[in-house]
């Protein structure tokens, strides 16, 4: 009976929120482009020779058409929140299969590998050579209709698609009065060495969305050339989270998230009031109330290995963009000018930040709201399975491997070639003739920028 007056409270928040939404559009709010019209994301990188082939070879990334203007999908509020709290999006075709794994001090985390409805049970055989995809949800532990979907569309592209659930989410049992503060990568560090270790052959790639993405750029920050992640994207992520905490939302939205989450944590209040303070948890009504009562309390209480440590110190550590010079991975950050969540795009989101790092890419659209992104297609005219960031990343993977794997034969061929120059005193072209020589090129492509791109890759 509790959990159906929460849904219903979480509802009405969102309708009121939406309403609020409408209002500001209609007293000169942006203007919504015209229906079925076609609009390109504008990417935002530092040149360089990986920039280049994703222009050349990605083609979904000026092919984004979005809803008809009229239909209520359009909106970006309904559409988030459709997004967020409806069930579905994989058609009823996904099913998952868990995996505990047990931490190095004891706590849980949940592994759900996704499987076609089809498939009586899922592959477990390490010797499978297909790219492991790993999903991180939002940091409220809420499985979106985004993430079904994305689950859906990677296994028909050949992937094995893996969500992780961080303790206490999802119906991971909480064996810890440890919670995962908001960047540390600690537990996802273990996660990704199990996962290397179930799937040796395979690649990895991950994915996050909405606040999600803060643990996932803390991990490739701390981790640099040693995260195993071969290329990762973040979906509408939430890149300067303290101010973003600070500021809160609009009423509707942030109650109605902070319900959510005082659902998920009500039901180890009795195990938490060991260390933290209870009262003051379910009192709160703003998001960061819940964060500091969680992990920000003075000495001497320790509830979760913060030490007493205070608002500014927290964030210290748990900023996601506090280690952003040593990611050495290619990073996709796929964001709309109208999220709702994250907030205006011209003070959010930190275009400088991709314009002087190779290694990240930003796609920005007018329109898309929070993991919305809802497409006109002719197998969804209506919009029910259209989502073109799923195309976009999966699209940026596959460019992104290809360009790693031409990388490591050009430099195999150099090679080869230093070590025949080298077994022959250096002659290797002294008796050819000179219209032979004429036929070799000095240099068949930039190796300048492709020299400064590697550079930066491999520090």
């Amino acid at each position: 009976m509790l959990g159906c007056l929460a849904a219903l409270c979480v509802a009405v928040l969102l309708l009121a929120a939406t309403w609020c939404a409408l209002c500001k559009l209609s007293s000169g709010g942006r203007r919504t482009d015209a229906a079925g019209t076609r609009s390109s994301a504008e990417l935002v990188c530092k040149p360089s020779a990986l920039a280049k082939h994703l222009l050349k070879t990605c083609t979904s990334f000026a092919d984004y058409t979005p809803c008809a203007a009229w239909t209520w999908r359009a909106g970006a509020v309904l559409r988030s929140a459709y997004e967020a709290f409806c069930s579905g999006g994989g058609g009823g075709t996904v099913h998952f299969a868990r995996d505990h794994l047990q931490l190095s001090d004891g706590g849980l985390v949940a592994l759900d590998w996704a499987f076609p409805k089809y498939q009586k049970r899922r592959r477990t055989s390490g010797q499978s050579a297909s790219p492991v995809l790993l999903i991180i949800p939002n940091s409220f532990g809420k499985i979106t209709r985004n993430v079904m979907q994305l689950c859906h569309t990677s296994l028909s592209h050949g992937y094995l698609p893996v969500v992780l659930n961080r303790r206490g989410h999802n119906g991971t049992a909480l064996t810890t009065l440890k919670l995962q503060q908001f960047g540390d990568p600690a537990d996802l560090r273990e996660a990704v060495r199990y996962i290397r270790y179930r799937q040796p052959a395979g690649k990895l790639y991950a994915v996050s969305e909405s606040t999600g993405s803060g643990l996932l750029l803390s991990y490739l920050g701390e981790c640099g050339s040693s995260s195993y992640v071969t290329a990762a994207a973040c979906l509408s992520p939430v890149f300067r989270c303290q101010s973003w905490f600070e500021s809160g939302l609009s009423w509707p939205l942030e109650r109605a998230l902070v319900i959510y989450q005082k659902m998920g944590l009500s039901r180890y209040k009795t195990a938490l009031s060991a260390g933290i303070d209870t009262d003051r948890l379910f009192a709160t009504t703003t998001l960061r109330g819940l964060e500091e009562a969680l992990f920000c309390r003075p000495p001497p209480a320790e509830p979760t290995g913060t030490s007493g440590a205070t608002w500014e110190s927290y964030w210290e550590c748990n900023e996601p963009l506090r280690d952003v010079d040593e990611v050495a991975t290619p990073v996709l950050s796929i964001c709309a000018r109208d999220d709702p969540i994250r907030g205006d795009a011209s003070s959010t989101v930190p275009r400088e930040l991709f314009e002087s790092n190779p290694h990240l890419f930003l796609l920005l659209t007018d329109r898309g709201g929070h993991c919305g992104f809802a497409e006109e297609t002719s197998a969804a005219p209506k919009c029910e399975t259209g989502n073109w960031s799923h195309r976009a990343l999966l699209e940026f993977f596959r460019a992104t491997a290809n360009f790693m794997a031409a990388e490591e034969r050009a430099k195999q061929l150099a090679a080869r070639r230093r070590v025949l120059g080298a077994g022959t005193g250096g002659r290797v072209f002294r008796h050819r003739s000179v219209s032979t020589c004429k036929q070799v090129p000095a240099c068949s492509h930039n190796i300048h920028a492709i020299y400064n791109w590697q550079r930066s890759y491999t520090r």
